[in-house]
């Protein structure tokens, strides 16, 4: 059970936590639909990384989503998977050779919004976390 009731806001349970700040609610909920959908970099490859980036952040609502699925990954998912796995460990200090590595396969574009969305992300992640949001049997 999450920490707190979920508000009469929101389609899913994490957006009715956030709900009680609707107006918070809709914007974070903008920006997430911004970054999930495809850009610069595939909507399957950032979902790839979002798995991987669940499955460190103490949110079971976010890992239920699912696990990373490394038999569908190609060289730049792998990229970016790893790339995630090192924010990870490292608590987001990133070695200046790690991003050597990562503008050997994306443009500067491409590197900006693959940090957008591990960023964002993450506090998604950890908002899960923080509040105890469970798994729904629907998630699962």
């Amino acid at each position: 059970m999450a920490r707190i009731e979920e508000s009469q806001f929101g389609a899913t349970p994490f957006q009715r936590l956030l709900g009680h700040n609707k107006e918070i609610m809709i914007m974070w909920s903008r920006l997430g639909n911004e970054l999930e959908k495809e850009g610069k970099l595939t909507a399957h490859l950032k979902e790839q990384v979002r798995r991987t980036l669940a499955q460190s952040s103490g949110c079971a609502y976010c890992k239920a989503k699912g696990k990373p699925e490394p038999n569908l990954y190609d060289e730049k998912i792998s990229i970016a998977v790893g790339f995630a796995e090192v924010f990870i460990k490292q608590k987001g200090d990133v070695p200046d050779a790690i991003f050597k590595v990562l503008k050997e396969y994306m443009s500067d574009g491409e590197i900006s919004e693959l940090c957008a969305f591990i960023t964002f992300a993450t506090a998604s992640q950890y908002f899960g976390a923080i509040m105890k949001l469970e798994a729904q049997a629907t998630d699962i």
